[in-house]
């Protein structure tokens, strides 16, 4: 390996100071996205077996961790063979080699185990987008994040009075039984565009890889129920500082038309701010338009946008 080639392993979870590495090179490659260590730490412990979860770091010549990424196979979708690499460098060591390291790396792995097609988020910038075409990816439909003041933000009023049977509740209230909104969950990805099929069917999953996230706020996620039957609800992951995220908001199929996504997103943003929380980000597929009318409602702006590339990296699976 020469000098100047990066250095691609593991990330060690026990490790401080590697955790702590990956969050920062996201931060700067990604800064829309809410990271925090316990999150970097929770999303490799809670890795399904079937997802062959890896999180790579690359290193530079000097020890630095420069690049990580985040690779699997989408165990969860109902088409096999499927699988994900995610890479990010940090801004300032771009061009020498880390990315092309990773990916190398993650396509050996994810052939390894049976990947067919793998799929990738690329920012939507003329250097990134090349990156991504040199090594064989192509380009399929795009997403974007979106920032919205949240400390500045005329942030829309809750009416004076619900609806008849309307009640809004914190999901921290679900804590002894938080199955309804799994329920709500699954239903609303089920319903969500994407390459990839992906449905939630198996609840202890569902608790131990999103419920038990240390980034999912339970405290500022809203929920709006409807005759006491959860009908909507706005997830908030929050870095325990300024930061607040919308993770996912939904509507089940019978409620939809109604408000109630506005709602809870309403009720959760306010209640956000109220806590401190300064900026506010969400992230809406291209193709979404009532959630991007929503947001743009809310006052939130496209910041970024990203495009998700695919490519043939192998067969049957082993």
């Amino acid at each position: 390996m020469s000098l100047h080639t990066p250095h691609v392993r593991d990330l060690r979870p026990d490790d401080p100071a590697d955790v702590e590495a990956v969050v920062r090179v996201r931060r700067a490659a990604l800064p829309f996205l809410v990271t925090t260590p316990d999150g970097v730490a929770f999303e490799l412990g809670s890795a399904h077996p079937e997802a062959r979860f890896r999180l790579l770091v690359a290193e530079s010549a000097d020890g630095r961790v420069v690049g990580t990424a985040q690779v699997g196979l989408a165990h969860d979708s109902p088409e096999p063979g499927q699988s994900y690499v995610n890479a990010y460098v940090d801004p300032a060591d771009r061009a020498r080699g880390a990315g092309t390291a990773l990916l190398r790396a993650a396509e050996a792995h994810l052939t390894a185990h049976g990947a067919v097609d793998t799929y990738a988020w690329v920012l939507d910038e003329p250097a990134h987008r090349a990156f991504a075409e040199r090594h064989g990816y192509r380009p399929s439909r795009s997403a974007h994040f979106l920032r919205l003041d949240l400390a500045a933000a005329a942030l829309p009023p809750l009416p004076d009075e619900l609806p008849a049977g309307v009640e809004l509740r914190p999901a921290s209230a679900f804590a002894d039984d938080p199955r309804p909104l799994y329920e709500a969950d699954a239903e609303a990805t089920a319903d969500e565009p994407g390459d990839v099929p992906a449905s939630l069917d198996d609840y202890q999953e569902w608790l131990d890889g999103v419920w038990h996230d240390p980034t999912l706020d339970h405290g500022l996620t809203s929920v709006a129920l409807v005759d006491g039957e959860v009908a909507a609800f706005s997830a908030a992951r929050t870095d325990g500082r300024t930061r607040y995220g919308s993770a996912m908001t939904g509507t089940r199929r019978a409620f939809r038309g109604r408000g109630l996504a506005k709602l809870a997103k309403t009720d959760s943003l306010r209640r956000a701010r109220a806590a401190g929380y300064t900026e506010a980000f969400t992230g809406n597929d291209a193709g979404n338009e009532p959630m991007l009318a929503i947001n743009a409602w809310f006052g939130y702006r496209i910041c970024a946008t990203e495009t998700r590339f695919t490519k043939k990296v192998g067969g049957p699976a082993l």
